[in-house]
């Protein structure tokens, strides 16, 4: 993040994170709460190493924390909101012309966030990686930014009632997409009308492994959005020491800032991360350099869904777009790199 970066932020929130200075004592200045708080995010290094870098109080750093990314996150609302008619006409062409996927309007995934277990919690937050965990969901573009996040299903909740427990199913039950259009997921949903996913097995025909390779060449846009995430802001290395009411808050706070930072002008070009790409002649991809970070812990994948039921619709869906990929909407190198 460049100084006129913080600077621009700073603005942002200045007036909800400044107090007033008393009789007995100076407030903390909001550009060293902000500092703090950020030098936190990307490094997630413990309060006591925070103490030693800006000369705060453990408890005072600890407090104030939460209070500072619940302004980052309000003063960047505008940033990751539910997108509107025009915004998911704008995002489905993008995956029309960047990724070849007419009618897609996002790529769906979720996480395990890890947290250390809250006291008297048994198993609420036990999943099955044998962490406490809460759960990120999340709807990323084509641009790799985050168009709808879910935070804080717990993640004892079963894999296919991970995906129904969140607010993110009941909107798209409830038709938030456009007629007709779709979102991409791997192994871990359900199929449904609104949302495709991979054919499964091993003795697949030319025409499922081509839909399979179309489709995920679309879902790699939010497969790289987690990835520089984690590379971004390392408090997901590790479990993140907070309730999971202020962990909700702290992802929030991560997923806007990452969204800001991919689309403002004011950040520093030099230390921006880059993302898988395809070489076609080779038939290989090119990996992004996010994948050099070291492997993050605090984030684990959802598990795979177990179930295979799916109504005619959604499996008639599935075929029309497997069709079309062998068909009139086929692009020239992609059975040399299925092979």
């Amino acid at each position: 993040m460049s100084e006129s970066c913080v600077k621009f932020l700073l603005t942002k929130i200045h007036t909800r994170i400044q107090r007033k200075d008393t009789l007995l004592r100076s407030a903390i200045p909001a550009i060293t709460k902000l500092q703090a708080v950020l030098y936190f995010l990307a490094t997630g290094c413990s309060l006591r190493t925070l103490t030693h870098i800006f000369r705060l109080g453990k408890s005072t750093i600890s407090e104030f924390i939460i209070e500072v990314c619940e302004a980052i996150y309000e003063s960047l609302r505008e940033f990751i909101k539910i997108p509107t008619t025009t915004d998911w006409k704008i995002i489905e062409n993008g995956f029309q012309k960047q990724w070849n996927f007419p009618g897609c309007c996002g790529a769906i995934d979720g996480k395990h966030v890890v947290i250390k277990a809250p006291p008297e919690s048994g198993s609420l937050y036990y999943n099955y990686k044998e962490t406490n965990s809460v759960v990120l969901m999340a709807v990323v573009d084509y641009k790799y930014c985050f168009s709808y996040i879910d935070v804080g299903c717990n993640g004892r909740v079963s894999d296919g009632g991970v995906f129904r427990n969140c607010s993110l199913y009941q909107e798209l039950e409830n038709g938030v997409l456009p007629e007709g259009h779709v979102l991409v997921g791997d192994n871990a949903f359900p199929l449904k009308e609104y949302l495709l996913k991979p054919f499964p097995g091993n003795r697949l025909t030319l025409q499922q492994k081509i839909f399979n390779y179309r489709l995920s060449r679309a879902r790699r846009t939010v497969e790289n959005a987690f990835g520089i995430l984690a590379a971004r802001f390392r408090v997901f290395e590790k479990p993140i020491p907070y309730s999971p009411e202020k962990v909700v808050k702290i992802v929030k706070t991560c997923c806007a800032l990452h969204n800001w930072l991919r689309q403002t002008k004011l950040q520093n070009r030099q230390y921006e991360y880059t993302v898988d790409t395809e070489n076609f002649e080779e038939g290989a991809i090119v990996p992004g350099n996010w994948r050099n970070e070291p492997q993050s812990l605090g984030m684990q994948p959802l598990p795979i869904s177990l179930s295979n039921r799916s109504s005619q619709r959604s499996t008639d869906r599935r075929e029309a777009y497997a069709n079309y990929f062998v068909g009139s909407g086929s692009v020239p190198w992609q059975t040399r790199i299925i092979h």
